[in-house]
């Protein structure tokens, strides 16, 4: 073969690793049902600002954007799985810029497609799809202008960069360990007055979304606050790092364990491999879930799947078994980040595949109470939310038509909230759970609130009276929306404004 034609069909394989993923995930995307988050994510597109209490915009616009024309599930997930072929295309250039050849390329994109996180990553959406892009594109222009490129590469990272911040800002942690990676090697070179201006780029994108938190006070910071101290569950170095390797499929992570292994002794790349060990550093001290780091992982696969084609040159028989093996145990992970089983073949499967995937639950649990289902946390959070719309909706509909005309509905989290806005948008809704607080309480004037669940401000001395009309339990739905409450409160005894005031929940 021709070198000529070597280089072409160097450059087709990443073309079609990133078809065949987007494939996949259009595939298994839209199965079961919207997302808690997805639902959230909507709702605050159709109510497009710089920002938002808990996340920047472009998720949400992005979400929103997708269902202008009505619901539907498969335009919102084809979302994350465009990202995920642009994230395995990236991962095979710069398995290609590390010196990796077609082997090298192939391999990286078929350990990409079956990396749990990864999957999990491109099958919904979420401010972690960007990153799937965006960390490694911003990788490999470093690595490119590290190895001598026009340095004025840097107003492209600079925008990349930006765009990763106006979509999740954990993006930050990444970009410091880039760059206290290249400070630590020779590589510091290039960070010159091009790396200035680059850096002036990303700051100007991010500019907009910093000021809509500085004039509402910083909110994401007090959010976090708030999830460190009260909801999530914070790891020990050794557990965390167990995650790690968790996360990216038990089965395939020792490649990029290889990668890091090979970055750090390979001179021209150490800096990337340093920038992985800064970034952990970073998640341990500041108690960053499991998943937050994870969009680094294509960057060491295709970092692996280089030396594996140095040590298999020749080898097919090697390499074939090597790719089988991807392949097997990669697809027994599949329907545990894919909804692609019906919910009792999936309960099923999980109980025959053995013990070791349902213990993962428990390893990998970033929440009090997320597991509690008979499903995973994501899957059990895809049911239930437009059962729990349609039933309020005919509580609703039932009031006497003048207190329906001022009544509102209260709820205890923005995925009730979001449920009952987006599948039932003439029920007005209201809730002190983040974004949501922000809009304010609609006016209410305490006249008739139907409230979902037990908690929040509307207890029962705070209403003349207050009844049970309804109890849901919706099959599959997680634990803390099972046995739900629907009641109907009646005369507020106090003002609403100093009682919406102190209701704030950001968490």
């Amino acid at each position: 073969m021709s070198s000529a034609v070597a280089r072409r069909d160097d450059r087709a394989v990443p073309l079609i690793a990133a078809a065949v993923v987007v494939l996949v995930h259009l595939v298994g995307n839209a199965h079961y049902g919207f997302f808690r988050d997805e639902l959230y994510f909507i709702v605050c597109g159709f109510h497009p600002q710089w920002g938002y209490v808990d996340q920047p915009p472009v998720v949400p616009l992005l979400a929103a954007a997708t269902q202008l024309g009505g619901h539907s599930l498969f335009l919102l997930r084809a979302v994350p799985a465009l990202f995920a072929g642009a994230g395995v295309y990236v991962t095979c250039r710069l398995a290609a810029e590390f010196g990796g050849g077609r082997f090298a390329q192939a391999f990286a994109a078929i350990i990409f497609l079956f990396t749990a996180v990864l999957v999990s990553f491109g099958d919904k959406v979420s401010p972690d799809e960007v990153g799937l892009w965006a960390w490694p594109y911003l990788a490999l222009l470093a690595v490119r202008i590290a190895m001598g490129a026009d340095r004025r590469l840097w107003l492209l990272a600079g925008a990349v960069a930006g765009a990763a911040l106006e979509s999740k800002y954990s993006v930050l942690f990444f970009l410091a360990a880039l760059c206290a990676g290249l400070l630590a090697t020779s590589q510091r070179r290039v960070l010159d007055r091009w790396f200035a201006a680059g850096c002036g780029v990303a700051a100007l994108i991010a500019l907009p979304n910093f000021l809509w938190q500085w004039h509402y006070g910083f909110p994401m910071l007090e959010l976090l606050r708030n999830g460190q101290n009260e909801k999530n569950l914070i790891a020990g170095p050794v557990l965390y790092l167990v995650q790690q390797v968790t996360i990216t499929t038990l089965f395939l992570a020792p490649v990029w364990v290889v990668g890091l292994v090979w970055l750090l002794r390979a001179a021209p790349f150490r800096f990337v491999g340093i920038a992985y060990v800064i970034l952990i550093v970073e998640m341990l001290v500041f108690h960053g879930k499991h998943y937050y780091p994870a969009n680094v992982y294509p960057i060491l696969i295709a970092a692996g799947a280089v030396p594996i084609e140095g040590w298999t040159q020749g080898r097919r028989i090697v390499r074939g078994a090597l790719v089988a093996y991807a392949l097997v145990f990669g697809s027994l992970v599949l329907p545990f980040v894919l909804p692609i089983l019906p919910e009792g073949r999936f309960v099923d499967y999980e109980r025959t595949i053995g013990k070791i995937f349902i213990a993962q639950r428990a390893t990998l649990a970033t929440e009090h109470n997320r597991e509690s289902s008979a499903l995973p946390g994501d899957w059990a959070d895809m049911h239930g939310w437009p059962e729990l719309a349609q039933a309020v909706k005919g509580v609703f509909d039932g009031l006497p038509p003048a207190e329906r005309a001022r009544a509102v509905v209260l709820t205890r989290n923005y995925g009730e909230a979001s449920a009952i806005e987006f599948f039932t948008p003439d029920v007005p809704v209201i809730s002190v759970h983040n974004q949501f607080w922000l809009w304010g309480d609609k006016d209410f004037d305490g006249n008739a609130l139907i409230q979902i669940g037990g908690s929040c401000f509307a207890a029962d001395h705070l209403f003349v009276s207050r009844a049970v009309v309804e109890t849901l339990h919706p099959k599959w739905a997680i634990g803390e929306e099972q046995d739900l409450p629907i009641a109907i409160c009646r005369g507020l005894r106090k003002p609403m404004a100093p009682i919406w005031a102190d209701s704030k929940v950001y968490i």
